[in-house]
């Protein structure tokens, strides 16, 4: 079905609706404003830290199972001294005797080995211990942080959620009516200022929300709604106070009803 081939005055006022609609979102946005950044980045956070944590307590394990292995391996030196020592006794010569003192001495010297490694690794095991109670403290206060932060963007968006679905599913209308080269102008408009006014209407002899008078001869062209007309200075598409005031009415019982 082809669309209807609207006349100026009706694309000016299907642009100032249109205008309309999307200002009411952008006010619905701008309520929630970094909310889902900061919940995202928080969630980030969060994710990060339990993953740290997690191979912090695989390490600590890992540290302990070599701690184990060195007790074991101390054990196995004492027992390994006690056989050396007894055979001294029934050596026969001093090259045996001496070739079992030093059999004796390196068993002594992996025990003294073992037992630095193992004062190292309970010195490194306190430590990690402690960037765990940090590492637990940081998620635990980031955890909370996200939790309060879920829940302010939840009411937010409970609140607006329908609001917003059912404006922009009217945004989607309007847009629809207006022909393809006003409405990417439109867009290309809203997209460069800074308020998303694309459509603005003539406020004591001026474009809204700018200080540069609009000529008589201009404003008279604008009233006659005969031909689309956009500021010199902003590029913003102009409308008569007239239009505005009545679309704004009308717009405001659209709005009422959701």
């Amino acid at each position: 079905m082809a669309t209807k081939e609207l006349n100026v005055e009706e694309k000016l006022r299907a642009l100032y609706d249109l205008q309309l609609i999307d200002s009411r979102i952008d006010e619905i946005r701008n309520v929630r404003g970094e909310l889902p950044l900061e919940v995202e980045d928080l969630e980030d956070e969060v994710t990060g830290l339990s993953t740290r944590l997690e191979k912090l307590k695989t390490d600590l394990d890992s540290i302990e199972e070599q701690i184990k292995v060195k007790k074991v391996a101390i054990e196995e030196h004492k027992e390994a001294i006690k056989k050396y020592t007894a055979q001294q006794k029934e050596v026969r010569n001093n090259r045996e005797f001496n070739s079992l003192t030093k059999e004796v001495e390196f068993q002594e010297l992996e025990i003294q080995l073992a037992e630095k490694h193992i004062r190292e690794m309970k010195a490194s095991i306190e430590h990690k211990k402690e960037v765990i109670a940090e590492s637990k403290e940081r998620l635990e206060a980031k955890s909370s942080h996200l939790k309060h932060k879920k829940s302010e963007l939840d009411a937010i968006m409970s609140e607006t959620e329908k609001e917003e679905n059912f404006l922009c599913q009217k945004s989607e209308e309007f847009q629809g009516q207006i022909e393809e080269r006003l409405l990417s102008a439109y867009k290309r408009i809203r997209g460069s200022v800074r308020n998303g006014l694309a459509v603005v209407s003539i406020e004591r002899g001026a474009s809204a929300g700018s200080f540069f008078t609009i000529p008589p001869q201009t404003q008279m062209e604008i009233a006659s709604r005969k031909k689309i007309i956009t500021d010199e200075h902003s590029g913003r598409i102009l409308v008569d106070t007239a239009l505005a005031e009545e679309e704004k009415e009308k717009m405001e019982q659209l709005f009422a009803k959701i």
